[in-house]
């Protein structure tokens, strides 16, 4: 299984709009909208790079008021316990 986090600038008037069409893309397992430079960020899984490649390129960059998208594949994913362990400082 590939993730990848497909960060989106919007036509501001899409957002809304982009986050439920983003949603219903096949490979698109999450769309939150966020605050700073950002408008929306994907959270793609799939099988395959080629897998990726058509859902960045022929369906979410398709969408009308997607204006840039930059892409970035996860290497390993860490559980929250992997998390609070490695930030630890033991100050408790």
């Amino acid at each position: 299984m590939l993730t990848a986090f497909v960060l989106i600038h919007a036509t501001p008037a899409r957002i809304a709009d982009l986050g439920t069409e983003l949603a219903d893309v096949d490979g698109v397992a999450e769309v939150y909208s966020v605050t700073g430079d950002l408008d929306l960020v994907a959270i793609v899984r799939v099988r395959e790079h080629d897998d990726l490649a058509d859902v960045v390129t022929r369906h979410i960059s398709g969408l009308d008021g997607v204006e840039h998208t930059t892409t970035m594949i996860a290497f390993q994913a860490y559980s929250r316990h992997d998390l609070d362990a490695m930030w630890n400082l033991g100050m408790e």
